[in-house]
């Protein structure tokens, strides 16, 4: 009965007694372990491509601020193709992984 209360929106042990007796609503909420546990991943996962993207963004950076020959120039301009593409994969599972925070938060 305990756990029960502590998982009701009833903040008084002695108010949800009164309205299991006497049959009253309280609502109760319940974990999902196996979803708590994915989003612990998705939450890892995020902060991980973030930093990998802080990272690249750092040597890309660094790149630009060297005296470059025409042949690490072209190098550049492809990897500044690369990182667009990977940018704009991470900002479509940022925001996947967000919606599914939102919906199983609830």
């Amino acid at each position: 009965m305990e756990q029960n209360w502590k998982n009701s929106t009833v903040r008084k042990l002695s108010e949800f007694v009164r309205r299991l007796i006497f049959g009253r609503k309280f609502t109760v909420y319940t974990r999902n372990k196996s979803q708590d546990e994915l989003l612990e991943e998705l939450v890892l996962l995020r902060r991980e491509l973030n930093a990998i993207g802080v990272n690249f963004n750092q040597a890309v950076h660094r790149l630009h601020t060297l005296d470059h020959a025409p042949q690490m120039q072209r190098w550049i301009e492809r990897f500044e193709q690369d990182k667009e593409h990977y940018f704009s994969v991470v900002g479509n599972v940022e925001l996947r992984v967000k919606s599914l925070v939102e919906l199983w938060s609830r």
